[in-house]
Parts: C-alpha cells; sequence; structure tokens
C-alpha cells in the first residue's frame, strides 16, 4: 500500500520549519558545554547496545539485565584507560632521553644551518645557547618544583579542569542509566513521533542504523589493522617504542586527522631521540606514508564503504563545526552525527524534488475564448 504524503511544500511550512530548526541550532549551541557529556553518553549507548543485548541473551533470564550493562561498562572503561596507558610507557621512557639528547640536537641543528645561512649570504647566526640553558633548567627541575608548576597552572586553569573531571564522571553515570533505559527511552521518543509520520521515521531511523551500524563496524575493523600495521611497520624499524606507538596511532585514527598527526609527532620525535639522525625522518615518512595510503585506498573504501559518502571537504568542515560547538567531543562526534544529517538532507532533497514547490502543478487551460463566443 502506497504511503500518504505527510504534507505539501508551502513557503508557509517551509518557513515555520525553517524557524523551528534555527531555534533548535540556537538551544543547541547555548547549551553546548552542557549537553556535551549527555551526547556523548548516548553516542557510546548506541554503540554499546547491541552488546548488552547479545550478552543478555548469553546470561540468561535468571541473571538481571543490570549485570549485563554493569559488564558492559567496565569494559568499555577498561578500553578507554587501557588507551590512555599506552601513552605511559612512552612519556616515561622519553623524558629522560630528552634530557639527554635535545642539547645534542640543538647543537647539531645550530652547527647545521649557521654554515648554511653564510652560504646563502644571510646576515644571521642561530644562537640556541640561551634557549638550551632554559630548556636545561626547565628539564632538570626536581619533581616538586614541577609539582609547584602543575599546581600554579591548575589553579589558574580551574574551570577547565573542573569541567573535564566533571565529564570523566557524569559521562560514565549518563551511559549507565541509558544503557539501563535504553528501550524506554526510544520508546518514549517514537511516541512523540505523529502516527501518520511513523512509516517514514521507521524507514529513517532503519537506514541511519544501518548507515551507522557499518561505519563503526567498519571503523573498529579499520583501527585494528592500522594498529597491527604501525606496530609492525615501526618494530622493523628499530624504534623501541613502536608497540605503544603504532597501537595508539592505529586506535587514534577514530579521530580523523587528529589521531594520525598526533601518532605521527610522537614517532617522530621517539625516532629522532633514540636515533639522533634522518633514519627518524625516513621512518616516519615510509610507515606513515603508506599507512596514510593503505587506509585511505584499502581499507576504508572495502572495510568502511561508501554508505557514508561524506566528500572530504564535507569531513573537514564536519570536523571544524562540531569542534565550535562541542569543542573536542564534538570531533569525536563529528562523522557519526554527520551521517545522520546526510542521510535526512538526501531524504529532504526527494520531497522536495517531488513537491510542489520544485514541479508546480499544470495551469488550468483558459476559458476566456470559451466565455467570449
Amino acid at each position: 500500500m502506497a504511503l500518504r504524503p505527510i504534507a505539501t511544500f508551502t513557503p508557509q511550512r517551509l518557513l515555520a520549519w525553517a524557524g523551528v530548526a534555527s531555534a533548535l541550532v540556537l538551544v543547541l549551541w547555548l547549551l553546548a558545554p552542557v549537553l556535551a557529556p549527555f551526547v556523548v553518553a548516548a553516542v557510546l549507548a548506541y554503540a554499546l547496545q547491541p552488546l548488552v543485548r547479545r550478552l543478555q541473551l548469553f546470561l540468561g533470564p535468571r541473571v538481571p539485565g543490570l549485570v549485563s550493562v554493569v559488564m558492559v561498562e567496565l569494559l568499555a572503561l577498561l578500553a578507554v584507560l587501557g588507551l590512555a596507558l599506552l601513552l605511559v610507557p612512552v612519556l616515561v621512557r622519553e623524558w629522560p632521553l630528552i634530557q639527554q639528547q635535545l642539547p645534542l640536537l640543538m647543537d647539531r641543528l645550530q652547527n647545521t644551518l649557521n654554515p648554511l645561512f653564510t652560504q646563502w649570504g644571510l646576515n644571521f647566526s642561530l644562537d640556541m645557547g640561551s634557549l638550551k640553558a632554559q630548556l636545561m633548567k626547565y628539564l632538570s627541575a626536581n619533581r616538586d618544583d614541577f609539582l609547584d608548576s602543575a599546581l600554579s597552572s591548575l589553579k589558574m586553569g580551574g574551570s577547565v579542569a573542573m569541567s573535564v573531571l566533571g565529564n570523566a564522571v557524569l559521562i560514565p553515570v549518563a551511559l549507565f542509566y541509558l544503557l539501563s533505559d535504553w528501550d524506554r527511552v526510544v520508546r518514549s521518543l517514537v511516541e512523540l513521533v505523529p502516527p501518520a509520520w511513523r512509516p517514514r521515521y521507521d524507514d529513517f531511523m532503519r537506514e541511519c542504523d544501518a548507515v551507522l551500524g557499518q561505519y563503526l563496524r567498519g571503523q573498529l575493523l579499520v583501527m585494528l589493522a592500522l594498529a597491527v600495521f604501525y606496530s609492525v611497520g615501526l618494530a622493523l624499524f628499530g624504534l623501541e617504542l613502536a608497540l605503544p606507538i603504532g597501537v595508539f596511532t592505529g586506535l587514534a585514527v577514530f579521530v580523523p586527522y587528529l589521531g594520525f598527526g598526533l601518532g605521527l609527532l610522537l614517532a617522530l620525535l621517539a625516532g629522532l631521540l633514540q636515533f639522533a639522525s634522518l633514519k627518524a625522518l625516513v621512518m616516519v615518512g615510509v610507515v606513515f606514508g603508506v599507512g596514510q595510503w593503505f587506509e585511505s585506498f584499502l581499507l576504508t573504501p572495502r572495510l568502511v564503504g561508501e554508505r557514508i559518502g561524506l566528500h572530504p571537504l564535507a569531513v573537514i568542515f564536519a570536523l571544524l563545526a562540531f569542534g565550535q560547538l562541542l569543542g573536542f567531543i564534538g570531533v569525536l562526534i563529528a562523522l557519526p552525527a554527520s551521517a545522520v544529517l546526510l542521510v535526512a538532507l538526501r531524504r529532504l532533497r526527494v520531497g522536495y524534488l517531488e513537491s510542489d514547490l520544485y514541479r508546480p502543478s499544470p495551469a488550468k487551460p483558459s476559458t476566456e475564448g470559451s466565455d467570449a463566443e
């Protein structure tokens, strides 16, 4: 049976919907700092809900559903904590190497650049003495001095620190309640949809669920494959911190551009401190160049596919826009949210092309001639 049209597009109706959308965007923009942890919790709940259901089926009806929720959330928290702890061996090992190698690298840079300046006829001499003294003073400071500096910075940026700590507590709490009441929350939202809109709403949500499901599953496989690739590639060049840097880089690519760039900087720093030669640049160029090609032309097209269909410029715009609205959290959810918006825009475009606003009804034949006769 064919679906009855919901409504006819008219200028008045379009203006009304534009006003509602503008008011909604304004409210979201004003409440962005408050909504950010709840949005992240909702995205995580959507991604973890299938795992909760499978675990409930595995445990059976005798085990309360709350047990499955707690187990899945603990697993997610351990995964996030493990990702953060990947940086610990990097920092622990690199700090003494920075103290040892940084003065040598600065001297080598000065001895390399000054002859080039003279050869090019530039009346400029690079003096690293004062900069090196300041850096060594900072790097050689004892832990008490470092702690005092950290506490002073914490006092100056207390609001930022409290915001981070508040989100770290609020997101797991919101995630727990959303996972526990997911079916009830979804059912409450569906009840708000007018009955005449239900068929289209269900069809729209099925398409969004298919797009997001394919994106999340494909992105997970891409992350695992890249973690193995970067770890093996850096290890073949002899980098001692190949495993933590490689795994961190592979998992951090979930945040487009930012994760790749951070992993590249960590690998470059570790390579310069360990090799103190051009081998570090060659290693980073080869491993990360091949890794980027591997991700862009093989992994992402095959595993993620073209279901999202976002142009690279649209990806950059989405990252900037959501980052402006929700900060770093907005960057994390930019691509999934953009996929949902893209599905909505496709349907709006189809509805517009099929509406009377785009294809006005044919004019009625004039009766002036018959009246004159």
